[in-house]
């Protein structure tokens, strides 16, 4: 029973997506409300600011448990390890308010298509449904499952032919207003955020909740100046947080706004069509593409026609893209799983633009709106703006522990100070004031806010060098990088390929090679037919524009391609390209060729091909080009060389990129609809017609930069569309695998009929004209030490396909393949998301680098991802660098350590200066006395904040440390570093608070009100200033002043990871005048300055006594902290010493593999019988190492 209450009560939201929930049913209780508001009246409005920062406590006050069917508050929990909670009222959509045909409302479904969630979420007769808006998106109650489903989307489900059947003819005008009510308008509305709201929320932070509770605290105090400089300062920081997030979501609300308004030509059914303005779409919805420039306004397939998009603005990649018509099967699939991965090829997108439109004979190009509003690709995009994943690094969790630990030995402060005030019967309300004040003293408010500065000026820095940053706390992250992850072409290799080469195929023979450039043009052929007509090349502009590619491959054959808005105007001549000899092309007999219909491109089935038809015949021809493997798989065998691998292999393993073609004549018959042709059964029997051989030159800052990369420890893997053979060339080319290293090559295969699925190791033959151009990589002895040093002689390389094969059947291999693996090629998107996450499971700190096209979902994945693109901020990864080269890649890791190490830096600055002050007003409060309002002032203000704001502006050391700043707040080093200091603190401060007293000129603090010099001046001193007046006041004020300036010193360490403290000018010159000032102050016998700080006059050798306590100190504490703990072959000898060794999952996994004497395998084959007993295990032996 409890079990099933349990299920009902509780379920899953957008199961296994990227934004799952756990939805929890409730329901408000009037005797429970009222109890909370008078909680709320009687707490003076602490329970409801309680209930603000914990909504589930604010659920489980006022409502009671039950099922989501009843709920009418539901409470949402992310699943990730946050677990954030959110809390939602669920609201009645009334379908009754529209008018509908009588009787529509009891009998058969109330939308046409009968999949569609929106039948079984109504209650009849009443025509209402329940519904919950989340991030923007609505969700309806679905009877049938008891579950909140999403809509604004037409279902999945669907097939190709449901679509076309369903959908083609429009909707009815009922239908498309029952569909408005409920999925609401299609706009990605972003509302630019009232001040106040921005305010308030800002305000009710916890950090500054206490802050004010602190300010209360001293303003009661009389501690007005300071009270007042920290309002002043917490003003202008709330005001620039609330001016910054303003500006953020003007600058959204304009980036989106302008496409909620564009104007579509719908078409309804039986009605005909009609304008209408984008914002009444809704999915089913049928509209016309009438060739205008059209920005999507939401997410459509196309059913007829064909068209070139711009998918800039969600790839960061302006290559147009051809997209074609939805196939009208009879297939019991659902559609996308029926186009595979490449069901994005039907799909235009909301936010890209529609360049140009292709009809066919039938009428205008024709689509069907699949998502609306905030479901479409676009609003995903805006709502991970809106809502970023929270960055999971301990660093902000340590600092939170670190407040705590704080507010503990506060509260033993607060212990000792009743205790003190107590036993001198003090009343009662200067104890409680008193024992606050020693409370608030401990911890430093600020923590929270020091994090960030660091962050802010290394996006500053890294903004200069144009890298630009949408996600700021992920370059404390990039601090920990230890792997990165590159995408080849583009990114380690020039863009543009160049035609290096043509080797024609006759009579299953490779022909004599043809070079470019070359005096001669490429005679006519079949080949020189499929290079001119094998492309989706478009003239915009009166510019040929298309992919690099296909560009390179046409420009070899000097001929052109005629621009459609010149075209004759004839039958269907709008659907077609053509194509003719320029006046340097060879001698052709034919006057051109018009390209028909296209099977596009695509990563996951690495090919495309084209129908053609020589201009004034009538025979049909099918060209295609793609990946070697792919395209001879689907020749007839006796047209495939027989040494079609070994060719392909020279030129491969010399690192060219290579291409096949193919061509088939097609038997058609006249007037043949070219665009509903079967593409499996065009697709074969074709004849092999030769390779087209490509280079892809390396680009210049490629090797220094792995190379740098490499001596820092930091590994290299590259992660390929390209051919195996070209990647392990370019790896080691660039020097990512080393002269002398040995390449294993595995290939997994998928079972096959009995047999299991295999896997094999193959060692790649090192070529000697390799090696030969490669003894540059390491030509300094040195630095070889260092490379070698870190990596192994062996690296493992693969293609996507083996990959996916070792996923499914080796699983327990792969931690051992992956700690070793550097080359992965023929990987799809999907693949390399994959990748990302399992090497990230092995406890690496990710980068990747790639440019943005089909890398995103891996930018995203990673923990920093870097896109090379020319825009400004690519909302596909968190990092864009506009300089389109890898050289960016140790920039950001360089500055994200220094941002790191400043961040370590200041929170422990301002922990040592919390205990200071505390130590020194815990002595001070064992004779009831304490500091000054000026001399906390100077110390505040003067000191502490000047040093938060100008300490992590030290910029990032040039060269990279060959090991990793420590990642952890709370780690031994670090809590050895602040116990230390805190315990010279305590011995300074106790000694000078004890040596006082046994001075000869020494008086008892009460007779020491009046100035020395000054008989009369004092005589009216009030009870506060005796409070004040004190030897051991005089004393311990500069003793704790001095010594924060000595930590902030100490602390700002330069070398390995930022520049020397001298090169922050800035700090330095503050530093030496802080310290001037605390000085001049502690030194000048002036009345003024004495009286105003409240000192009383000391013989000038107790001043210098003082100096040399401090200067003691100073000597000790440097030394400590620079010999000792940041000394690291120390650590490293104290690790080996207690046998420490790193948890690193990757760590114990290399220690295993050292000690395995049959590893690598070589030249070996297994199988998944005899693997799959393998286990996953962790080394229960271990040996020295570092992390």
């Amino acid at each position: 029973m409890e079990e099933k209450f349990w299920k009902d009560h509780c379920v899953l939201l957008n199961k296994d997506e990227e934004n799952e929930l756990e939805i929890f049913g409730y329901k408000t209780q009037g005797c429970r409300k009222a109890l909370c508001i008078a909680g709320y009246i009687l707490s003076c409005g602490t329970l409801l600011l309680l209930f603000y920062w914990k909504p589930e406590w604010d659920v489980w006050a006022n409502c009671t448990r039950c099922s989501l069917e009843e709920a009418d508050v539901v409470l949402l929990r992310t699943t990730d390890e946050f677990q954030r909670y959110s809390r939602k009222k669920v609201t009645w959509i009334d379908l009754s308010t529209l008018a509908l045909p009588v009787g529509s409302n009891l009998r058969g479904p109330l939308v046409a298509d009968k999949d569609s969630v929106i039948n079984r979420a109504v209650m009849k007769p009443q025509l209402k449904m329940r519904c919950i808006q989340v991030q923007k998106i609505r969700y309806i109650w679905d009877f049938s499952v008891k579950e909140f489903k999403k809509v604004g989307s037409l279902e999945d489900s669907n097939t190709c032919h449901s679509i076309h059947h369903k959908f083609g003819a429009g909707l009815t005008r009922e239908e498309q207003k029952i569909r408005q009510l409920v999925c609401g308008p299609n706009a990605i509305k972003v509302e630019i955020r009232p001040i106040w709201k921005l305010l308030f929320k800002e305000i009710l932070n916890p950090f500054y909740v206490f802050q004010a509770f602190t300010l209360t605290l001293w303003l009661s105090q009389g501690y007005t100046e300071y009270s007042v400089a920290i309002i002043i300062l917490s003003i202008i920081s709330v005001g620039l947080t609330v001016y910054d997030l303003r500006q953020q979501s003007t600058k959204l609300h304009d980036l989106v706004e302008e496409h909620n308004k564009v104007q579509v030509t719908v078409c309804m059914k039986s009605e005909g069509c009609e304008e209408l303005e984008s914002c009444y779409l809704v999915p089913g919805d049928m509209f016309l593409l009438d060739g205008k420039k059209l920005s999507l306004p939401c997410d459509a397939v196309l059913i007829d026609g064909s068209c070139i998009v711009n998918e800039g603005m969600l790839t960061g990649e302006s290559i147009p893209v051809t997209k074609t018509p939805l196939p009208l099967v009879e297939s019991p699939m659902p559609w996308k799983t029926h186009s595979m991965e490449d069901y994005r090829r039907h799909v235009l997108f909301c936010g890209t633009e529609v360049i140009q439109v292709k009809p066919t004979g039938r009428g205008p190009a024709r689509a069907v709106v699949l998502q609306t509003g905030f479901n479409t690709a676009k609003g995903d995009l805006v709502r991970s703006i809106l809502y970023p994943k929270p960055v999971n690094f301990k660093l902000y969790r340590d600092a939170f522990k670190f407040i705590v630990g704080l507010s503990v030995i506060g509260m033993f402060g607060l212990i000792y100070t009743v205790c003190v005030f107590v036993s001198h019967k003090k009343p009662v309300a200067d104890v409680v004031a008193m024992a606050l004040l020693l409370l608030t003293v401990a911890v430093p408010p600020a923590i929270p806010a020091a994090l960030t500065t660091g962050t802010v000026y290394a996006q500053r820095r890294l903004k200069k060098k144009k890298i630009f940053c949408i996600s700021p706390q992920r370059i404390n992250i990039c601090g920990q990088i230890n792997l990165v992850c590159f995408d080849k072409t583009g990114t380690l290799t020039e863009d543009g390929l160049d035609l290096w080469g043509v080797i024609p195929s006759e009579g299953s023979r490779f022909q004599k090679i043809h070079k470019f450039p070359s005096s001669t043009p490429l005679p006519w052929g079949p080949v020189c037919g499929a290079m001119a007509s094998c492309h989706s090349l478009v003239v915009l502009d009166k510019k040929i524009q298309g992919d690099p590619l296909d560009l390179k491959m046409f420009d070899g054959t000097h001929w052109e391609v005629e621009d459609s808005s010149t075209a004759q105007d004839g039958t269907g001549a709008l659907d077609t390209c053509i194509v003719r000899p320029g006046p340097k092309a060879s001698n052709a007999p034919v006057e051109g060729i018009a390209i028909l219909h296209q099977f596009p491109f695509s990563s996951g089935l690495q090919r495309m091909s084209v129908v053609s038809q020589k201009i004034g015949e009538e025979q049909y021809d099918l060209y295609m080009k793609g990946a070697p493997e792919i395209v001879s798989s689907f020749c007839r065998q006796d047209t495939v060389p027989a040494n079609f691998l070994k060719e392909l292999k020279t030129y491969t393993s010399q690192g060219f990129r290579v291409i096949a073609l193919a061509h088939k004549v097609l038997n058609l018959g006249k007037d043949v609809d070219v665009s509903n042709l079967n593409r499996e059964e065009a697709e074969s029997g074709l004849e092999f017609l030769g390779l087209l051989v490509m280079e892809n030159r390396l680009k210049q800052e490629t090797k220094p930069v792995l190379r740098e990369l490499a001596a820092a420890h930091i590994r290299n893997v590259m992660v390929t569309g390209d051919n195996l053979q070209t990647a392990v060339t370019v790896a080691r080319n660039a020097g990512m695998i080393h002269t002398g290293s040995k390449v294993v090559l595995i290939e997994a295969n998928e079972p096959e009929g009995s047999a299991p699925a295999s896997i094999a190791w193959q060692l790649a033959e090192d070529r000697k004209e390799n090696t030969a151009a490669l003894c540059e990589v390491c030509a300094n002895t040195e630095e070889k030490i260092t490379l070698e040093g870190e990596t192994c002689n062996y690296h493992f390389a693969m293609n996507g396909k083996s990959y996916q094969v070792i996923i499914k059947h080796f699983y327990s291999l792969l931690p051992k393949i992956l700690v070793n693996a550097t080359v992965f090629a023929r990987m799809s998107p999907g693949q390399k998301s994959s990748l990302i996450e399992e090497f990230q499971k092995l406890d690496y700190y990710v980068g990747m680098c790639g440019d943005g096209a089909n890398d995103c979902g891996a930018l995203k994945m990673a923990h920093a991802g870097i896109s090379l693109s020319e825009q400004e901020a690519s909302v596909a990864s968190p990092f864009t660098s506009q300089i389109p080269n890898i050289q960016c890649v140790p920039e950001l890791i360089r500055e994200g350590r220094a941002a790191l190490v400043a961040s370590f830096a200041v929170v422990k600055y301002l922990t040592l200066y919390g205990l200071i002050q505390f130590v020194g007003t815990a002595l001070l409060f064992w004779q009831l006395q304490i500091f000054g309002i000026h001399q906390y002032l100077i110390q505040d203000v003067i000191i502490t904040l000047l040093v938060c704001l100008t300490m992590s502006l030290t910029e990032a050391y040039p060269k990279l440390a060959p090991y990793r700043p420590p990642g952890q707040l709370i780690s031994p080093p670090l809590l050895l570093s602040i116990t230390l200091n805190v315990c010279f603190t305590i011995i300074m401060q106790t000694c000078g608070f004890l040596l006082v007293k046994q001075q000869p000129w020494y008086g008892s603090p009460g007779n020491q009100t009046m100035s020395p010099t000054s008989p009369g001046e004092n005589s009216t001193s009030s009870g506060a200033q005796s409070t004040v007046l004190s030897y051991e006041d005089t004393t311990l004020w500069p003793l704790s002043s001095i010594n924060c300036i000595i930590v902030a010193f100490v602390f700002s360490k330069g070398k390995p990871f930022r520049k020397p403290i001298y090169t922050n000018y800035l700090f330095s010159v503050l530093l030496a005048l802080q310290l001037a000032i605390c000085l001049f102050l502690f030194f000048a016998d002036i009345d003024a300055v004495y009286s105003g700080m409240q000192f009383l006059y000391t013989p000038m050798i107790w001043r210098v006594y003082v100096l040399l306590m401090l200067l003691v100190t100073f000597c000790v504490s440097f030394f400590t902290e620079d010999v000792i703990l940041q000394n690291k072959h120390l650590w490293l000898l104290i690790k080996s010493c207690f046998g420490y060794q790193s948890n690193s999952q990757y760590r114990k996994w290399q220690r295993i593999l050292q000690r395995d004497p049959n590893w690598p395998p070589v030249n070996a084959e297994d199988f998944a019988a005899k693997s799959t007993d393998e286990v996953y295990v962790n080394p229960t032996y271990k040996y020295s190492d570092e992390d």
